[in-house]
């Protein structure tokens, strides 16, 4: 029987930055844009998802393609661990 090996989150710099923004934020919710009003790269936005460590919040009825998420549990361990 193998233990499971805990393995510190491999997160990159844009996905720590997006992610620590939601820190701060009632009910995690996470930035469109960043500090200088430029949209979030939507690779870094994707990633995140599908890691577990952000996940969809609601839908915009004014612009349905943009990604409105929130960060989870996991997205809150994975800070924890790189830090």
């Amino acid at each position: 029987m193998d233990a499971k090996v805990s393995k510190s989150p491999r997160l990159s710099m844009a996905q720590k930055k997006w992610l620590t923004r939601g820190l701060t934020q009632p009910g995690g919710k996470l930035p469109l844009f960043d500090e200088n009003g430029k949209k979030i790269n939507q690779q870094v936005v994707r990633k995140c998802v599908d890691a577990g460590w952000a996940e969809p919040w609601f839908t915009n009825q004014l612009k349905p393609d943009w990604l409105i998420c929130k960060l989870t549990d996991d997205g809150r361990h994975a800070l924890n661990q790189t830090n």
